[in-house]
C-alpha cells in the first residue's frame, strides 16, 4: 500500500495562519522522512480556518523544502481560472522541480456566489465548462492546441523537458468521466462523499482513454484518518475533527476546536446522527484497526494508494498519527 498526504493547512483555535502554514511545511518534511509518496495541498477561499488559499505557492515552498516527495494540488479550482494561466504556473513549478509536480484539478466553485464572483473578477463562468477547460489545460501542458482552435499559436511557457502529471478530483461518475475522457489520473474524494465512490472508480476504469501523459488508469483515494496508540486515544483525538466537520457543514466556525472544547459540547440528537454519518468518511482507531479498514477500502476501490487527511487540534498528535500509519506499511 502506498501512502500520501492531503493537507488543507487547517488552523486550530488559538493559532495563527502563519503558524498553520509553517506546520504544513514541517509535516511535509516529516512525512517525506517517513516514506510517504505524495504531498498535496488544497485550495479554499473566504474561510478563517483553512490557510491554504494558494496551493501554487505552497507547492513551491514544500517542493523546495523536500527532495523526493511528489508535490501537488488537491486541487486547483479550475472553473475559476484560465487553463493557460494554470498550465504556465505549473510549468514553472515543473521547471524548478522536474518530475515531482502533480496538477490536480477540481470542479468545485470554491465557495458561495459572492466568493466565486470575486475570484473571477465578476465574470459569470459556468461550471459546465469544466470538461472543455480540462481538455485545454492538457493541450497547453503538452503543446497540443490544434489548428483551427481560437488559441492556436499560443503556447504555455516556459518550455520544459517534462510536464506535471494531471489528475481530476471527483466524487461521482461525472468527475470520473472527465478523467477517463482525457486520460488523467482520478482521485476519489471518499473524505467528502463515499456514497458513489465504487461506481465512479469503475466508470473511470471502463472509459479510460490513454493520453500522452498516462497510458493506464491511475486511481488514488482520499480519506480522513486519525490513528493513535490505542482505540480510546484515537476516539478522544477525533472529537475535535467531529466538531470541526459539523461546524464546517453548517457554514460556521472553520478553525479546529480543542479536544476539551469538543468533549464539553452538548450535542443534539440530530448532530449525533450527523457525526455518525460523517464517520463513514473517516477511519479512526489504533494501528490494527486502521490497517484493517484501509485494506478493506483498498479492495473496495481497487487501489494501492491513499491520500490521508488528518484534521485534529494537536499538531504533535497529528504527526504521531502519520508515524503510526507509516509503520503499518
Amino acid at each position: 500500500m502506498r501512502l500520501s498526504v492531503l493537507d488543507q493547512s487547517p488552523i486550530s483555535k488559538g493559532q495563527t495562519a502563519e503558524e498553520a502554514l509553517q506546520q504544513t511545511i514541517q509535516l511535509a518534511v516529516h512525512t517525506e522522512q517517513l516514506g510517504y509518496h505524495r504531498y498535496w495541498v488544497a485550495e479554499h477561499h473566504n474561510t478563517n480556518g483553512l490557510a491554504g488559499s494558494s496551493p501554487e505557492i505552497l507547492i513551491g515552498q514544500i517542493a523546495a523544502s523536500t527532495r523526493r516527495l511528489r508535490v501537488g494540488s488537491g486541487g486547483v479550482l479550475l472553473p475559476q481560472y484560465s487553463p493557460l494561466k494554470v498550465a504556465e504556473t505549473f510549468r514553472v513549478l515543473e521547471a524548478f522541480h522536474p518530475e515531482r509536480i502533480d496538477l490536480g484539478v477540481g470542479r468545485s466553485p470554491g465557495g458561495g456566489k459572492r466568493t466565486r464572483l470575486a475570484l473571477t473578477d465578476g465574470m459569470e463562468k459556468p461550471l459546465h465548462s469544466f470538461s472543455r477547460q480540462v481538455k485545454e489545460l492538457q493541450q497547453f501542458l503538452h503543446g497540443d492546441i490544434p489548428k483551427g482552435h481560437e488559441y492556436y499559436g499560443v503556447s504555455a511557457r516556459p518550455a520544459t523537458k517534462t510536464v506535471p502529471s494531471m489528475w481530476v478530483l471527483g466524487l461521482s461518475e461525472r468527475g470520473a468521466k472527465h478523467a477517463a475522457l482525457y486520460g488523467t489520473g482520478f482521485t476519489m474524494g471518499h473524505f467528502i462523499s463515499p456514497d458513489k465512490g465504487e461506481e465512479a472508480v469503475r466508470t473511470y476504469r471502463e472509459r479510460f482513454r490513454p493520453s500522452k501523459s498516462l497510458k493506464m488508469p491511475q486511481v488514488n483515494v482520499c480519506v480522513f484518518v486519525v490513528c493513535a496508540d490505542t482505540q480510546e486515544e484515537a476516539e478522544r483525538l477525533a472529537a475535535s475533527q467531529d466538531l470541526w466537520l459539523l461546524e464546517v457543514e453548517k457554514g460556521l466556525e472553520t478553525r479546529i476546536a480543542s479536544v476539551e472544547e469538543a468533549s464539553a459540547r452538548t450535542y443534539t440528537e440530530k448532530e449525533i446522527e450527523k457525526i455518525r454519518s460523517n464517520r463513514r468518511r473517516c477511519i479512526i482507531g489504533d494501528p490494527h484497526h486502521v490497517k484493517r479498514e484501509l485494506d478493506l477500502l483498498a479492495e473496495k476501490y481497487g487501489t494501492e494508494e491513499f491520500l490521508v487527511i488528518t484534521n485534529i487540534y494537536d499538531f504533535n498528535k497529528k504527526k504521531r498519527s502519520y508515524e503510526l500509519l507509516a509503520e503499518l506499511m
